[in-house]
């Protein structure tokens, strides 16, 4: 996922952007009725349950070979199962107002994690298997190639329940966080705002502030304002269900804080992240308060209100770029870094694996799926020829390429932790931004790209952190009772205010835009995994611009994304001469984002 996508999700685009592409998922199943969904299910099921009477309660007599059988079993039912649930994701993002669609993800969901209740006693009992007694049974070769899966499962020891317990959340999950995202996904896919005349999908809406005309950003907001506003009660519902439903299983669990489980499954410490938000937090007068004063005069502006935070700079008509050329780009700025790098890439145009046409009902915003080693990544965006869309698409392929290189090491270690996950992304979209960048000669144009980078990078870090801020305050605020609607809109308007800076004023209807960020339900505290991601990747192009060799640092990238989630940050940065337990790490990221808007600025 794109973080600058969650603001900007225009909708319709000229024909002269050619034929967009569809997205093909036969390589995964056929369609509704195909027959092997069926079959596969009741192939997964019925091994589940032989593994379940085979292994349960005799992992510890075990060999190491025997283990390593289990593990390999374990590996292959799960991606059985994630070859279907993939395809009712997909499915579901292209068109959630389907009834069919959502009809499929639900009975998937239901079946695929009634399946998974007999395989959850491997990764418990694993667990629970003494420390030497697992590191002997290691020294098998087969089971020794399964360490850094191994490894990571230890990391939730602390924090595991009884079988019994695991097994009653795990099912419940369909009727608990599972429906309440879904009937966000589809109360904000049906919504539609009328904006001079026209009715538009939310996240049409979303992109008409960035319009170059003001009265319309301003028509705008106020239109998303009361949209929100008529749905308000139902959001803060969820988000208040949903803390609550977080809060009950952090305590059984003993999660220190709110944020601690995400820091977990992200295999990096509470300290790191904690120093991460501390930098960035600390640098908002230097980049997001300077950076919007300067905007303001370029507007002619006294202040900006929040509809003009996107808006184009004066003459920056940010010309149409048709599908071809968007893909002629990022191929070729993917191909002067690494010609290895854009084979990857490829065959995401030639064999339709990406989704890029606007209509509605299509998930807002850009992903790419990873789906299961044995296939391939899907991309999904709407694509509407700006120059930012070229970015995301060069965003989202460089997920692609880094989930098709780690897929090599197997469904259960291919996987890399969120705050890694953002690497590949954010750095195909900086190869691809300097690539426009040192091909523009005119100095107007370039300025504009510079403000574009700016903004986007503001968007990733500084805005992502305002948002993980904001988490941070309602989940804690949370555990003393339910906030009213109008509690989360303060808090939203605290953060804002923080972030941005004295450059804006806030008009009343913007304390309601909390409710349309999905990452807040579908997956809390994920939002610091694109600063992390993007101050790593400034710190990393850093290195690779004062590089002799640049080969040889290609060469070292490429093999940063083969290890998928083998290796953890320390072990893949260090190669760099990188360490994000620093603090001077940050500062590094940060002094990038600082020195284009020097250059601005001069």
């Amino acid at each position: 996922m794109h973080a600058t996508q969650i603001a900007r999700h225009p909708e319709g685009f000229s024909a002269s952007s050619g034929t967009l592409p569809v997205w093909n998922l036969n390589d995964l199943y056929a369609g509704l009725e195909d027959p092997r969904i069926a079959a596969d299910l009741q192939s997964a099921q019925d091994a589940a349950a032989a593994f379940e009477s085979r292994y349960k309660n005799r992992l510890a007599g075990l060999s190491g070979a025997e283990l390593a059988a289990a593990v390999h079993e374990y590996e292959r039912i799960s991606e059985s199962l994630g070859r279907a649930t993939s395809f009712a994701q997909l499915l579901f993002s292209a068109d959630s107002n389907n009834p069919a669609h959502g009809k499929f993800y639900q009975t998937m969901s239901e079946r695929v994690t009634l399946i998974n209740t007999s395989l959850l006693f491997f990764t418990l009992e694993l667990n629970l298997l003494p420390e030497a007694d697992l590191a002997a049974k290691q020294q098998d070769p087969a089971l020794a190639r399964y360490a850094p899966w191994l490894r990571d499962l230890r990391v939730f020891l602390p924090h595991q329940l009884s079988a019994e317990l695991e097994k009653l959340l795990m099912e419940k999950d369909v009727t608990g966080h599972a429906a309440w995202s879904r009937l966000f996904d589809e109360t904000t896919a049906a919504m539609r705002v009328p904006v001079n005349g026209e009715d538009l999908t939310l996240s049409a809406a979303l992109n008409k502030l960035s319009d170059p005309e003001r009265a319309t950003r301003q028509a705008a907001g106020k239109a998303v304002g009361e949209a929100m506003g008529r749905h308000e009660k139902l959001f803060a519902l969820i988000t208040n269900t949903l803390a609550k439903d977080k809060e009950i299983d952090d305590n059984w669990r003993h999660y220190p804080t709110p944020a601690s489980y995400r820091n977990r499954s992200n295999m990096v410490e509470d300290e790191v992240v904690e120093a991460l938000s501390s930098a960035v937090k600390s640098s908002y007068a230097r980049l997001a308060h300077r950076y919007y004063a300067m905007k303001a005069k370029w507007l002619g502006l006294d202040k900006l209100e929040y509809w003009d935070r996107n808006a184009p700079l004066p003459g920056d008509d940010d010309r149409a770029i048709p599908w071809p050329e968007a893909k002629e780009m990022v191929l070729g700025a993917y191909a002067r870094f690494n010609p290895a790098l854009a084979a990857q890439i490829e065959p995401f145009f030639e064999q339709s694996w990406i989704d890029a046409a606007p209509r509605p009902g299509k998930s807002g915003g850009a992903f790419a799926h990873p789906t299961i080693p044995a296939a391939h990544p899907y991309v999904l965006m709407n694509y509407h020829g700006r120059t930012h869309d070229v970015m995301t698409l060069a965003h989202e392929l460089g997920h692609g390429a880094h989930q098709r290189l780690a897929a090599e090491q197997g469904y259960l270690m291919s996987g890399t932790p969120l705050t890694l996950a953002e690497t590949a992304s954010v750095f195909g979209e900086m190869l691809t931004f300097r690539s426009l960048l040192d091909a523009e000669s005119d100095p107007q144009r370039r300025r504009f790209m510079l403000a574009g980078k700016v903004e986007d990078m503001l968007n990733t870090v500084v805005r992502q952190i305002a948002f993980y801020q904001f988490e941070l305050k309602v989940h804690a605020e949370r555990r003393t009772g339910e906030l009213l609607p109008a509690r989360i809109g303060e808090i939203w308007l605290e953060v804002q205010t923080e972030s941005l800076g004295p450059a804006f004023t806030f008009a009343e209807e913007y304390r309601l835009f909390w409710a349309y960020v999905p990452h807040f339900i579908h997956s809390p505290f994920y939002v610091y995994a694109y600063a992390f991601g993007d101050c790593l990747v400034n710190a990393l192009y850093a290195v690779y611009q004062e590089s002799a060799d640049k080969t040889a640092f290609a060469g070292k990238y490429t093999e940063m994304l083969k290890a998928g989630g083998t290796l953890r940050h320390k072990e893949l940065l260090a190669p760099f001469g990188l360490d994000a337990s620093h603090p001077e790490f940050w500062q590094k990221g940060l002094d990038v984002i600082a020195g284009f808007i020097d250059e601005l600025e001069a």
